[in-house]
């Protein structure tokens, strides 16, 4: 099943030994003309006659990795135009809400958040989930490869995996699956721990991840009682690595009362080495209940500074929704909040657990079925996954209701009902 057209507007004409190409630019409004390449060729062929690519992968001996690239280029170029994708927020409450642009309405890109495994060779004092889960099998993890495949066939989007676990590296078969992920065209990125180089470079040679997520704590001393002794050390020598090897280096914090002030501070240690720094607030699960979380008034104070040390560096990235209550206070333009969409949990991600369990958002228990009983498809369009989709009842009055939501894990572990109340951090709807 492909979700490309051809633009109507494309004129194919013979040209000596070769073909000319012709067509109106949707985007510039100009007509455009020039040889046709070999490329070209095939992407318009592709569309034209409508065959399956793994079906075109199999009989010309390519991966469907190049045919996909073939065609996104094709579409760049405007010779081809893709379909909507079919996630979009239209339905209930979002109906009637007030969105700043139609970006954010609909999603053109879905990530499976995959943990392979809850192998780990870190004992955070603010897991989430440190529970046994079987392992995932390489001939059962290449079925859910092609289970994901033919969800974002049908809902015509482009698929993401992020790679996580535990530690994803510590998956018996974790670069054969990789390997097979990359040859089935998604893209790929892993959140994960700081690895040797010599697993890095082999990673490498089957596909850079778009980005290489690794997690921070706070300055040395606060990020080794939290993560272990030395690991604040090996992380930077890792980002050191990273940016040798040309990987995009994201660091991730966990943010409660402990750390809140080194979280700039920390962030100016990171300048040069990383792409984007981020952070989660505390969920109250698993062993992050034996932390505290920041207090309401210290958190509000804490987004005024980070907002502020964002205009001057731009790898702070502005992750947490409750960010657009001030940036529209401000009448500034709004961010993208926890996934680019406000919460975008059972709306541009799951997470997929080792025993084939989807959740909703992987912070918190948010069950949304099973791959081994149910199909993709059936469980992103349950009427379960719409309840996590529409977030809390409480928000639907506030004019940010379709770009916040705040964030339903810290909701749900601060002992409130997530699909009625407000995030116990937001200061109030705004009118």
């Amino acid at each position: 099943m492909l979700f490309y057209d051809l633009n109507p507007s494309l004129k194919v004409q013979r040209l000596g030994e070769g073909f000319e190409l012709s067509w109106e630019s949707p985007h510039e409004g100009r007509i455009f003309r020039r040889h046709a390449t070999v490329y070209d060729l095939l992407a318009l062929k592709i569309v034209a006659e409508g065959p399956d690519l793994r079906e075109i992968a199999r009989k010309e001996g390519v991966s469907l990795a190049l045919l996909q690239g073939v065609l996104r280029a094709a579409a760049a170029e405007g010779l081809i135009f893709k379909k909507p994708s079919l996630l979009e927020r239209n339905q209930g409450p979002f109906a009637r809400a007030w969105f700043p642009s139609e970006s954010f309405r609909r999603t053109e890109v879905f990530t499976l958040q995959w943990h392979l495994t809850q192998r780990c060779d870190l004992s955070c004092r603010h897991c989430y989930d440190r529970s046994f889960r079987r392992e995932v099998a390489l001939e059962e993890a290449l079925w859910i490869l092609d289970e994901f495949y033919r969800f974002c066939e049908r809902v015509r989007a482009y698929g993401q995996i992020s790679f996580s676990g535990g530690n994803p590296f510590l998956h018996p078969h974790f670069f054969e699956i990789y390997r097979q992920a990359a040859e089935r065209g998604f893209t790929l990125a892993i959140l994960g721990n700081p690895v040797p180089q010599s697993w890095l470079e082999k990673l490498l040679e089957i596909e850079p991840p778009v980005f290489y997520q690794v997690s921070l704590e706070g300055l040395e001393s606060t990020n080794d009682y939290l993560r272990g002794p030395g690991h604040f050390r090996r992380t930077l020598h890792f980002l050191k690595t990273l940016k040798e090897y040309g990987v995009s280096a994201s660091v991730m914090l966990t943010l409660h009362a402990e750390n809140l002030k080194e979280v700039l501070p920390l962030a100016e240690r990171l300048v040069g080495l990383v792409d984007t720094f981020s952070f989660n607030r505390l969920a109250l699960t698993g062993r992050g209940e034996g932390l505290s979380p920041a207090e309401k008034e210290a958190f509000e104070d804490f987004v005024e500074r980070y907002l502020e040390t964002a205009e001057a560096w731009p790898h702070l990235h502005l992750k947490d929704n409750l960010f657009n209550r001030w940036l529209y206070l401000k009448g500034e333009d709004l961010c993208g909040g926890c996934t680019g969409y406000g919460c975008g949990a059972a709306f541009n991600f799951v997470a997929l657990l080792p025993d084939g369990e989807v959740h909703a958002c992987r912070k918190f228990p948010s069950y949304l079925g099973n791959l081994h009983r149910k199909s993709l498809w059936d469980i992103y369009w349950s009427e379960m996954a719409e309840v996590y989709r529409q977030g809390p009842s409480a928000c639907r009055g506030c004019r940010l209701y379709a770009v916040c939501r705040g964030c339903l894990a810290v909701i749900a572990t601060h002992g409130l009902n997530p699909f009625e109340e407000r995030d116990p951090f937001c200061p109030g709807p705004v009118s």
